[in-house]
């Protein structure tokens, strides 16, 4: 190549920084084969073949391609074939490039390959990248179409690089080194998690994530669990997820527990669940394989993303099924103002399963209907017992009742069932196993049996 300095680079690359700013940035420019062709306005169409290079040092930018279109009249560079950009903070490779330099902006397209400064990386088939300018922009913007796909490479406060976040989408809009705007089928993968919504919004620099419409976040350690809802918010601290909270009709799903309400708030530590919070305006719902509890909110306690501890406030109400030995047609329930389930602390042997409880505690205008195991095992039909109290303490051994405790303005019923179905025996204040005690006042009739 026949390398040598032409007033071409001022004309293409300096006149347009004379009109807008009375100044001409001076511009180089080395190539091979040129044709120049002089327009009315005095400006030059420059058609370039056999490689180009242009370097405008006050920019800080170097351009490179095997050919080159310049018009004059406006102010525009088309380079063709291995296209290469550099500047301090945008390094490019692209089939073609447009340099607008009105607007000091930048149309790569085919093949797009940009690296930033921190490390981070786009690539998509085509990206608009708008230059930090005086007097234009203070932030430097791109806007990548055609399902890009965004690597952000994260580093600790000790500057130790972490697993880069993965983010692809129909079109991703950037504003400045952190803000990242994602649409249609967003695809986003971090180290703890996977997750997609129809939008999303990503401050890499305040370490907050947001997904809406449709979001979904899948968690992918050792314990996966789900979280749906119309909008997620994520929370990262250090570069390590703490907090996932998901806004309206909002589901979260793990192996031990299924949460519904209108807000849940997960807490993250060392990439699983610790800790769980729901609360609406609608009842907030908790399912686990032995118990369904509701309430006006729920706080579930799971380290290691195991449950240990349910917290019903306000109205609370939980309900089981009886023992598979009992054949009941109505479920065991318990309620009042606040009812914490206790689950076994050691791990289960088969951890395909979640942990079995061991205790419910129910506290403030306290009730409890349970079906228990006949004295006479030949009926095929459940004793019951209903009680109230300010306090109600259940204990489970196996899954099974073990006993009943209850305090403090203490009622009951209990019911065993009898051959002769005309017959029942009915002692208020008593506990299972004790309905041949004589009654502690009146026989009263039986009342009948709801559900709240």
């Amino acid at each position: 190549m026949i390398a040598r300095r032409a007033l071409l680079a001022l004309v293409a690359l300096g006149a347009t920084a004379a009109k807008a700013t009375a100044q001409t940035t001076a511009c180089n420019s080395e190539q091979d084969r040129q044709v120049s062709i002089k327009l009315p306005s005095g400006e030059y169409n420059n058609f370039i073949g056999g490689g180009i290079i242009v370097r405008c040092p006050a920019k800080q930018i170097t351009l490179r391609a095997d050919s080159a279109e310049i018009y004059g009249d406006e102010h525009r560079i088309f380079f063709v074939g291995h296209v290469r950009y550099s500047e301090p903070r945008l390094q490019m490779s692209s089939d073609f490039l447009t340099y607008y330099q009105l607007e000091e902006r930048i149309l790569a397209a085919g093949n797009v390959d940009g690296k930033l400064p921190t490390g981070s990386t786009l690539r998509g088939p085509q990206v608009d990248y708008r230059r930090v300018a005086p007097r234009v922009r203070t932030r430097a913007q791109t806007l990548a179409t055609g399902r890009p796909t965004v690597m952000i490479v994260q580093k600790d406060s000790t500057g130790k690089e972490q697993p880069p976040i993965e983010v692809v989408a129909n079109t991703i809009y950037m504003d400045g080194d952190s803000l990242i705007y994602g649409s249609g089928r967003v695809q986003i993968t971090r180290p703890e998690i996977t997750a997609t919504s129809d939008s999303a919004f990503i401050n890499s620099g305040t370490e907050i994530m947001q997904l809406m419409r449709n979001p979904i976040v899948n968690g992918t350690k050792s314990r996966p669990f789900q979280l749906v809802g119309e909008r997620i918010d994520l929370f990262s601290k250090n570069r390590k997820l703490q907090r996932v909270v998901s806004a309206a009709k909002a589901r979260a799903t793990s192996q031990d527990l299924t949460l519904r309400a209108d807000t849940i708030d997960l807490r993250v530590a060392t990439d699983l669940l610790e800790r769980a919070y729901a609360w609406g305006t609608s009842r907030a719902i908790a399912d686990s394989p032995t118990q369904k509890m509701i309430a006006d909110s729920l706080d579930v306690h799971m380290p290691g993303q195991r449950v240990r501890e349910v917290r019903a406030l306000r109205k609370a109400f939980a309900e089981g099924r009886p023992d598979s030995t009992i054949h009941a047609d109505t479920t065991n329930w318990i309620r009042g103002d606040t009812i914490v389930a206790y689950f076994d602390t050691l791990p289960p042997v088969d951890t395909t399963k979640g942990p079995e409880i061991h205790k419910l505690v129910s506290t403030l205008n306290a009730q409890a209907f349970y079906n228990l195991a006949p004295s006479d095992t030949s009926l095929h039909r459940p004793a019951i017992n209903y009680v109230k109290g300010s306090r109600i303490t259940i204990n489970f051994d196996e899954q099974k009742v073990a006993n009943i405790a209850v305090e403090e303005k203490v009622a009951g019923i209990y019911i065993e069932p009898s051959n002769d179905t005309t017959r029942t025996r009915t002692n208020t204040n008593t506990r299972p196993g004790t309905t041949r005690a004589p009654a502690r006042g009146p026989t009263r009739p039986v009342p009948g049996v709801r559900r709240p």
